[in-house]
């Protein structure tokens, strides 16, 4: 069920009208019975692989639950507490490597659903590679959601086992955190500490919240149709043959495709927390403005928060600290370098963490060494601090304007749209021959004759897309200097109504659907 159908549209209404028509204490059902609703659309095979990790998530979690509560009641006996101390460590330590066989037994199930699924046949066709091997491709069909889902789900295995939340003893309701179904298309990726808070509520309905939520799904929806849809026109053109846009066609692309990819990616984040908020349930934020950023660690702060800091706790501080990383680093201070060994866990885990990233984004070698190359601009960045420190400090007055930020921004947004081009042709060899075009061929008085308007688009369309673009940027601006704009524009509610029904209108006038469009499932969905 395609977000932009109108088959999603009347099944948004009957559930907004439902679940405040309904007992209060039957909500959580209700949104129940809609992801799964929702999830069937997609193919009922699809819902034997997510009900298979919430039933593994629930069992372990509550199998990890009960053996920590009985260690807790044995130990607090006076027999336990008679015990010598030894007979007692050893008796925790007995009961904590239980729990972790759960735990990994847990993990193993989880994301072996995940890896048979999306990495069997990217396994296969490379082993056919490399040993001439005449394997077959598996027919297997990729489940909605199942990275996001997953994910979602291993953090809350983790979060029991690190005992930073309780486990759920009802089975629904763990369903329920896995399957909400404004999530599963591309996230954001909730924590249940996070989302269980309002998730499995009683909501009243709240006029300013509803208000608000309808507001943020509009200007999800003027994002996705109106310049995301419309743009992808142009994108496929360019590069579906890049034997043919060669050059500036593919600066050109590159920076086309941020724009499609922003207005795609964060327009379906706002429709999905405008959904949340409608319905009373408070999810986090995923986008703050990356193309703001000054250096390539800020943008990934911003750009996609959920996913970045689910690597970030899960994966690269926890092998930062293992302890054969950390006895690798001693070794590497003594036989090499001080130095050198101080930054060995860092730069190991970052590389780590970065590999596993784009391989979430896809089985396929592209991804790969697009996340390898944000790894090396990263560590490239930290290795050159010092002398950005002292560039700074010795043209303070240079470095500390308007000029040289802009100039800072302008940097990091073409450094993100290089690494793109990866996305966009999803073939390494033909990527990088594409970016070397940029700077060997010599065609930009070709590309700005006219031959934009052979890509499917009109000036009219370009003209909508652009303005489009500009409203992103300038509504960007308000929230970086003055907060929301929703909250500002409430303080005078007729402003607010018309700008917001102004926005529906455009949405309906201007919106890429309709003969010559496809709308589009949004980007993300395919991780």
């Amino acid at each position: 069920m395609l977000f932009t159908s109108y088959g999603f549209i009347a099944f948004l209404i009957a559930l907004f009208a439902l679940y405040y028509i309904i007992p209060k204490r039957f909500q959580w059902l209700l949104l129940l019975a809609a992801n799964i609703l929702f999830y069937a659309c997609a193919g009922w095979q699809g819902l034997c692989f997510m009900a298979a990790t919430v039933i593994v998530s629930w069992a372990a979690t509550n199998l990890m639950g009960a053996s920590l509560k009985k260690q807790k009641a044995y130990l607090a006996t006076p027999e336990a507490k008679a015990l010598p101390r030894e007979e007692r460590k050893a008796y925790k330590k007995a009961r904590e490597k239980d729990r972790k066989r759960i735990f990994v037994a847990a993990l193993i199930a989880d994301i072996g659903i995940l890896a048979a699924l999306k990495y069997t046949n990217f396994l296969i066709n490379n082993v056919n590679s490399l040993f001439s091997a005449g394997i077959g491709n598996v027919d297997w069909v990729l489940p909605l959601g199942i990275s996001f889902y997953t994910f979602q789900t291993v953090s809350y295995v983790i979060d029991v086992y690190w005992e930073k939340v309780e486990p759920e003893k009802n089975i629904l309701r763990v369903a329920l955190f896995t399957s909400f179904f404004p999530l599963l298309i591309q996230g954001p990726i909730s924590r249940f500490g996070d989302l269980s808070e309002t998730l499995f509520a009683e909501h009243k309905a709240d006029f300013k919240q509803i208000s608000f939520g309808i507001q943020r799904i509009l200007w999800g929806y003027f994002k996705k149709l109106v310049i995301a849809d419309r743009l992808l026109v142009a994108v496929t053109a360019l590069c579906g043959d890049p034997a043919a846009y060669s050059g500036a066609y593919v600066f050109i692309g590159a920076v086309l495709y941020a724009a499609e990819l922003y207005a795609d990616f964060t327009g379906g984040i706002d429709i999905t927390i405008g959904i949340a908020q409608v319905l009373g349930i408070s999810v986090k934020e995923n986008f703050l403005r990356p193309y703001f950023s000054r250096n390539i660690a800020e943008y990934w702060r911003r750009w996609h928060i959920s996913m970045g800091t689910w690597f970030k706790d899960y994966i690269f501080y926890p092998l930062s600290v293992a302890p054969w990383l950390l006895r690798l680093s001693k070794s590497a201070r003594q036989k090499i370098s001080d130095g050198f060994g101080r930054k060995l866990s860092v730069y190991i885990s970052t590389i780590v963490t970065w590999f596993l990233t784009g391989l979430w984004h896809g089985a396929a070698w592209n991804f790969v060494v697009w996340g390898l190359l944000n790894a090396f601009f990263i560590l490239l960045a930290e290795e050159i601090k010092p002398l950005s420190q002292r560039f700074r400090a010795r043209h303070e007055g240079l470095t500390a304007g308007f000029g040289y930020r802009v100039f800072e921004t302008l940097r990091t947004f073409l450094l993100m749209c290089s690494l793109r081009i990866l996305d966009c042709y999803r073939d390494v060899a033909v990527s990088f021959k594409a970016f070397w075009s940029v700077f060997t061929t010599n065609n930009w008085a070709e590309a700005f004759s006219g031959e934009l308007l052979n890509l499917g688009l009109g000036v009219g369309d370009y003209i909508v897309a652009g303005l489009g673009v500009a409203l992103m940027f300038t509504v960007s601006c308000v929230q970086e200097k003055c907060g929301s704009v929703r909250e500002l524009a409430w303080k005078k509610p007729a402003v607010s109504y018309v700008l917001f029904g102004a926005l529906a209108i455009v949405i309906l006038v201007f919106g890429a659907y309709g003969v010559g469009y496809d709308s589009t499932q949004f980007i993300y969905n395919q991780f």
